[in-house]
């Protein structure tokens, strides 16, 4: 039993890679070959669409990463953390507000 993958599928596996990663070159250079080999222009649209999908999740996941760690260097002003402590006594009229604020 072979094991080496079919040409057009390593094709689909490089162009898939090269848009994902933001590679320059883009994977167009894929685009001649997988036409020779009969991948039809809905199979290649599919494995792109897919590249840039996991591209742009990737991206996002890192930006927001990226953001909590940026806030994380940042100490709270004093009023910030103040405002963030409950009040005692009085019950539901000393919660704070959505954005830390006391009602009391």
């Amino acid at each position: 039993m072979s094991t080496e993958l079919h040409p057009s599928i390593v094709a689909l596996v490089s162009l898939a890679a090269n848009v994902a990663a933001n590679h320059p070159g883009q994977g167009l250079c894929q685009i001649d070959r997988l036409k020779a080999y009969g991948v039809s222009r809905e199979q290649i649209d599919t494995v792109i669409e897919i590249a840039r999908h996991i591209r742009d999740e990737t991206a996002q996941k890192l930006d927001a990463r990226f953001d909590e760690a940026y806030v994380a260097h940042f100490e709270p002003a004093a009023a910030d953390k103040l405002a963030g402590i409950a009040v005692a006594g009085g019950g539901a009229c000393c919660t704070p507000t959505p954005s830390g604020k006391s009602c009391c």
